[in-house]
């Protein structure tokens, strides 16, 4: 009995150090079960789900779902396929924490995740390119268009197949196998450490076997480093007006991961349903014509007196301050700091305006959009707690 047991003993220490080996420190970012280990930047709840062991995506409204926190060096393994044929989807590596000004992705690396019935052109492939996104830079490998990284071998199969791709992250140094070989990648990525994330752009994908190792650090400095995530909360869906209220919905249009307000009559301002104290909010905002007439954000609550910051620059009117491009047509980020009794402004990351705030809106309250009849569209609306 004693001669079994110690055999028992035996063979289960083997068993352990065998599945410590089999591990050889990857670590898993999906459970199976759920998303806790996620954080959806800027979609719809219904966006992202699990079932069945794998995460799915409606690919509605285009954005992003990523890991909570920022990888440096590292390899990364996941399984992938289209649900549809001509799917559009995608890996960010080394990104930002919130989407960029004036669109629905992450700044990054992007890994391009495409489905055969997408077509394939001289500007793209759907058999794994490689190409910086939205400010961050790379020297390709092989073949390539500017800085996108096109693959040496066509080996990615259709919908509604199964994909396998490994990343390799090191030193600024990516690398994507399709399929069990090397075929593209690139080199001098700036950023090169930041946050890992999936997309979601227009076509239902599934995800499985997401899993990373990281590799020892080397040291990134601050300008090639993302900015560390500080708890924004989308406040969009990018599918309706949910979590907003109006007494002229007419007005707003939702379409993806804008929206539009209509040049017509004014109506009632947009208020979120969101009740905060001290925060710092961020939205994308874009005048689509000439001549418009000043619009503004609102502070406080609908049924109060709101405080009102006028965004007249946008329209070419007032003074941004020196070194703003501003223009109709172009996307403006803003940047509201609210801060017991006083706001201050941020357009395109510099100041242009600071005020008190009136009694009833210094205190707890929402966030208002004025309609004085403009051709608006906004995008990634974002609050913080502060």
């Amino acid at each position: 009995m004693h001669r079994h047991l110690t055999l028992l003993a035996a063979a289960t220490l083997l068993v352990g150090t065998a599945r410590a080996e089999d591990a050889d420190g990857w670590v898993s970012l999906f459970n199976g079960k759920d998303l806790s280990n996620w954080v959806n930047v800027n979609c719809a709840p219904e966006t992202w789900t699990v079932a069945d062991g794998v995460i799915k995506c409606t690919g509605k409204p285009t954005g992003a779902l990523r890991a909570p926190r920022m990888y440096e060096n590292f390899v990364m393994e996941v399984e992938w396929r289209h649900m549809t044929s001509g799917g559009n989807a995608g890996i960010f590596i080394w990104s930002s924490p919130i989407a960029a000004k004036g669109v629905p992705f992450l700044r990054a690396v992007e890994v391009q995740v495409l489905d055969h019935g997408y077509g394939n052109t001289d500007s793209y492939t759907t058999h794994g390119d490689v190409f910086p996104i939205h400010g961050s830079t790379m020297v390709p490998f092989g073949r390539h268009n500017g800085m996108r990284s096109f693959p040496s071998e066509n080996r990615s199969k259709p919908s509604p197949e199964w994909n396998h791709y490994r990343i390799e992250g090191n030193n600024g140094v990516l690398r994507l196998s399709v399929n069990g070989k090397e075929v593209s990648g690139g080199e001098k990525c700036n950023w090169r450490k930041g946050y890992i994330g999936l997309e979601s752009e227009g076509a239902p994908t599934e995800w499985r076997l997401v899993k990373i190792k990281e590799l020892p650090p080397s040291s990134a400095p601050a300008a090639e480093t993302a900015p560390e995530a500080q708890g924004h909360r989308s406040l969009y869906s990018g599918l309706d007006l949910r979590g907003w209220q109006t007494t002229t919905p007419e007005r707003w249009k939702p379409s993806d991961w804008q929206l539009q307000l209509k040049a017509g009559d004014p109506g009632a301002p947009l208020w979120s349903e969101a009740i905060f104290g001290d925060a710092e909010i961020i939205f994308d905002v874009k005048v689509n014509k000439k001549g418009e007439k000043d619009p503004a954000v609102l502070l406080g609550k609908p049924a109060g007196q709101p405080a009102r910051l006028s965004l007249a620059p946008l329209t070419g009117a007032g003074d941004a301050g020196p070194d703003q491009d501003l223009g109709v047509g172009k996307w403006h980020r803003v940047t509201l700091a609210l801060k017991g009794g006083a706001v201050t402004m941020l357009l395109n990351g510099k100041q242009f305006l600071q005020q008190d705030l009136p009694a009833t809106a210094a205190t707890q309250r929402s966030l208002g959009i004025e309609d004085t009849g403009a051709d608006l569209t906004f995008a990634n609306f974002y609050l913080r707690d502060l």
